[in-house]
């Protein structure tokens, strides 16, 4: 070997040791690895677990005039709202069969596993039922709200038909007797043929249907407790004879649109065999954030019951939804998803 060839050799060597010690030096003075806090372990596990009020809390449960339910009072904003995970505190929803024929009975079953991985037996009734079974199109149509039966195992089943072909989300809506407070966990199920979607309503303040004019007023609010009140009349007449359903006059159901995330409320008025209401029904309720809701109002009249579907923004200071002065003629919304009960 040459000596210009050592001595080029030699040199580069030399650089490439001075690059590697300044590489050194720089990342022992601002590695991020060693000089970040160590982030600080959540005390909660489950996807989804909510324990704060507003959110499936207990925080209403010794005032009177309200009843215990999902998303009553001052919810977290930052925290994640019921029907997101199919797993929490523990239990699990698990289907049984989760494809299906569109328009066409079927048996719809599943089970809810506890802690120890069986399917749990006992439960603690919450609006008069053991468990709530939701089942709506992700596109938010095909609205169906029933209660299936459970077997001496602990499956749950009942007669179903989906509306439509396409991703369907059920919502579990119960509780455990051996936990303290209701869960919502949620699963996508999958039924076959064209998936055609089916565009929200425009929000607003009226809604029809069966031949009922339902209004909507209030001033919902991002992560604050609003006032809704619903107002139901028939033929231009308010409906004064509503009938209890699952403990109340009304039962009411929010979905956030785009991931489906659930709020389950109640009006602060129970209601027991033999009483009439209406023809408002108020809610206390808090939308975590701003978005858009679609809202399901069950109502039960002349033996019946109906669900008025609405959609509303929600933004953070609050929009004032008020009703017209002059209500439209009733005609039935959604003709070609229908509402479901059992």
């Amino acid at each position: 070997m040459s000596r210009a060839v050592a001595l080029r050799l030699g040199a580069f060597a030399g650089a490439l040791a001075l690059a590697f010690a300044g590489a050194f030096a720089i990342g022992s003075a601002v590695d991020p690895v060693a000089a970040a806090d160590p982030a600080p372990k959540a005390e909660s596990t489950g996807m989804g677990e909510m324990d704060g009020p507003g959110m499936g809390g207990d925080e209403h449960a010794d005032e009177p005039g309200t009843e215990q339910g999902h998303g009553e009072g001052h919810g977290d904003p930052a925290a994640q709202p019921p029907g997101l995970a199919v797993s929490q505190s523990g239990y699990t929803l698990v289907p049984v069969t989760t494809f299906f024929q569109p328009k066409k009975q079927e048996t719809l079953r599943f089970a809810i596993h506890g802690p120890d991985g069986k399917p749990v037996t006992k439960y603690t009734a919450t609006h008069e039922k053991n468990l709530h079974l939701i089942a709506v199109r992700r596109d938010l149509s095909g609205f169906h709200h029933v209660h299936p039966t459970m077997a001496a195992d602990g499956t749950w089943s009942i007669p179903f038909t989906f509306t439509a072909g396409g991703t369907w989300r059920l919502y579990a809506d119960f509780q455990p007797a051996a936990l303290e407070k209701p869960l919502t966990l949620g699963t996508d199920v999958n039924v076959s043929g064209l998936y055609v979607p089916v565009p929200l309503n425009e929000p607003a303040a009226v809604s029809t249907i069966h031949g009922y004019v339902v209004t909507l007023a209030g001033k919902p609010a991002a992560g604050k407790e609003a006032e809704l009140t619903f107002t139901v009349t028939k033929d231009g007449k308010p409906v004064t004879d509503l009938q209890p359903y699952l403990g109340a006059f009304g039962h009411l159901v929010s979905l956030r649109s785009g991931d489906l995330a659930y709020l389950h409320n109640h009006p602060a008025q129970t209601a027991k065999a033999g009483q009439k209401g209406g023809p408002g029904i108020s809610f206390g309720t808090t939308f975590p954030t701003a978005g858009t809701y679609s809202l399901f109002l069950d109502f039960q009249h002349a033996g019946a019951v109906h669900t008025a579907e609405f959609t509303v923004e929600v933004d953070a200071d609050g929009t004032e939804i008020v009703p017209p002065t002059e209500l439209p003629r009733a005609t039935p919304t959604h003709a070609s998803t229908p509402h479901g009960h059992s």
